[in-house]
């Protein structure tokens, strides 16, 4: 028999211990709700005043219901006093609220609207809202080269998603002739600033050989990076790879745990892997995810 010694803490010192973090905790989030308040309460000074940037804070206070009750109408009022100033990021927001249906009937129409005067001001996030608008046909015309051309200018200004787009256009060939390469090297940016989407979309490039050399290794790397974030695709392909022992070496008991994540997320390819031999054979899933 072995003994381990123990650190002992009477049960009223942890009561007394847990009661002082909770109150704590509490202290700390009345803390942050008074300076949000105050905030709110600054902010609106000058949004009353006709300042457009305080009038767009103080929607997204609204918006989020900080410092303010949580209400997406008023939201909606003071997006639209900023976007009928012309401020742009404003413009792009009310774009969201019409898209989503949030605070205003759902309009994909009136969406692109906005949407389009926040882009001509060379805003990045309304570049991208367009660019998704003309590939989807929401609110205008499917048109991939339209969308290619709005999804270019915010990838150009390093907006992470606008470069994935790209990459998958790019992958695809809508909107542009199909060039490998010219994926890989959007995805490549994005991946760089920590993207999981991408990462994966980079690793899922090596593993396969498009646009750079096949390499399992490299694969593996960015997969690695885009599964330690949670993505759960990259999970079950990282997963894949230990099974096979592409790239790292054969193991059932890591495939078995990266699936595992996979599946905790709802991964339909993790779960059939980890029920079924024959399905685990499949290499990761095609495209689109």
């Amino acid at each position: 028999m072995t003994f381990s010694w123990k650190i002992a803490i009477p049960v009223t010192c942890v009561t007394a211990i847990c009661g002082a973090a909770i109150l704590w905790h509490v202290s700390k989030e009345r803390a942050i709700e008074r300076k949000l308040a105050e905030a709110a309460k600054e902010c609106r000074v000058l949004a009353e005043k006709g300042d457009a940037k305080a009038q767009c804070k103080l929607g997204v206070l609204y918006y989020q219901g900080q410092g303010v009750i949580q209400n997406n109408n008023e939201a909606v009022r003071w997006f639209r006093n900023a976007a009928d100033l012309g401020y742009a990021k404003a413009q792009c927001y009310l774009g969201f609220m019409y898209y989503h249906g949030q605070g205003v009937p759902k309009d994909y129409a009136e969406a692109v609207r906005w949407f389009r005067k926040a882009a001509v001001q060379g805003y990045a996030q309304a570049q991208y809202n367009l660019s998704i608008g003309y590939a989807q046909g929401q609110g205008v015309p499917q048109d991939y080269a339209v969308a290619v051309r709005w999804c270019r200018d915010a990838a150009n200004q390093g907006y992470a998603q606008a470069q994935i787009a790209l990459g998958f256009m790019y992958q695809e060939g809508q909107g542009v002739p199909q060039d490998y390469t010219e994926a890989v090297g959007w995805y490549r940016k994005a991946a760089g600033q920590g993207y999981a989407y991408a990462q994966y979309a980079l690793g899922y490039m090596y593993y396969k050989g498009h646009g750079v050399p096949q390499n399992y290794v490299e694969a593996v790397r960015w997969y690695r990076k885009a599964a330690d974030q949670g993505d759960a695709q990259a999970q079950y392909a990282l997963g894949f790879s230990y099974s096979r022992g592409d790239g790292v070496p054969r193991s059932d008991s890591e495939a078995a745990r990266w699936w595992g994540k996979a599946a905790k997320q709802g991964d339909a390819q993790a779960k059939g892997a980890l029920n079924s031999n024959s399905y685990c054979r499949r290499g990761p899933h095609d495209w689109p995810y």
